[in-house]
């Protein structure tokens, strides 16, 4: 178990610091109180960064929080000091990437709370207990898509139109990078 990567908790807020999604898998914070406080002191310290290209990592109160933003979402993972950053950073990046994939690259607050059923799932994709499971996006995003209530239908079922579109859009996003 000591050798595997984990993770603390991934917490996903909104511009003003609040709780949009978050998921505790150690009792490191034993009431809800010392979480909220520690998602505040996380969100205080980052706030005023730039990390909307490319993730940051900062060492805070003996933990490694790595995170990244987009629009009016802050994305964060954290992990024990003695973990490796870069596998942090990747988990990170997959919950990044998927929830983009799964939001149709209109990651904000309001379509992140509409779709709050497939945040959670993406998180139950990505780790389990602590463990990570997954970091491939388009892996993580196909999985809660064919676990979705809502019946939408799995990439792989998407029709030529969509696939393009969609390959269309990460393409220019990448060449905009």
């Amino acid at each position: 178990m000591e050798s595997c990567p984990s993770v603390k908790n991934v917490l996903l807020l909104d511009s003003e610091g609040k709780r949009v999604a978050v998921k505790y898998y150690t009792d490191d914070w034993p009431s809800h109180a010392a979480k909220l406080a520690f998602e505040k002191s996380v969100f205080t310290k980052t706030e005023k960064t730039n990390a909307r290209t490319e993730a940051e990592i900062v060492m805070f109160d003996g933990y490694i929080v790595v995170y990244k933003f987009i629009q009016d979402l802050h994305f964060f993972v954290t992990g024990g000091d003695n973990e490796n950053e870069l596998i942090l950073a990747t988990v990170l990046q997959g919950f990044f990437d998927a929830v983009d994939l799964l939001l149709r690259n209109n990651v904000d607050k309001r379509t992140a709370l509409e779709n709050l059923d497939l945040i959670f799932l993406c998180l139950d994709e990505i780790v389990d207990r602590g463990i990570v499971l997954e970091t491939e996006a388009s892996v993580i995003a196909e999985k809660v898509a064919s676990h979705s209530l809502d019946g939408a239908t799995s990439f792989s079922e998407q029709t030529i139109s969509q696939a393009l579109a969609t390959a269309r859009e990460h393409l220019a996003r990448s060449l905009l990078k």
